[in-house]
């Protein structure tokens, strides 16, 4: 047995373009573009600080049409500085992140070759 309304399913944004995500960046914050395969287009990931009981916060991959063709990444703005754990899903880490103030730091899902 269920109570309440069902959840509200969220829009799927399409594809951005070169120059259409804004990120502040400054003494206190940074941000982190995550590089994934296409395979995981739409897929929520989920990061956290590390060592730590702080809440995952999440973002959804999506096509980024650059110069050059289409890159597909998860954007994550307004981070704190410090480590990030990137979650599979459920409890597996994949990967583990620096994200430094004032600075935007890429980095690819683990065992992608970018070309």
């Amino acid at each position: 047995m269920t109570h309440g309304t069902p959840a509200a399913s969220e829009p799927a944004a399409g594809p951005s373009y070169s120059g259409t995500v804004v990120l502040e960046l400054g003494p206190g914050a940074g941000a982190l573009v995550l590089r994934t395969p296409a395979a995981l287009d739409g897929r929520e990931i989920e990061i956290s600080r590390a060592g730590t009981a702080a809440p995952r916060t999440h973002a959804a991959v999506r096509p980024r049409h650059v110069a050059g063709g289409t890159q597909y990444a998860a954007v994550y703005p307004d981070l704190r500085p410090g480590s990030y754990v990137v979650w599979t899903e459920g409890s597996t880490p994949a990967a583990t992140v620096i994200v430094t103030a004032g600075s935007v730091v890429v980095a690819d899902w683990p065992g992608m070759v970018i070309e």
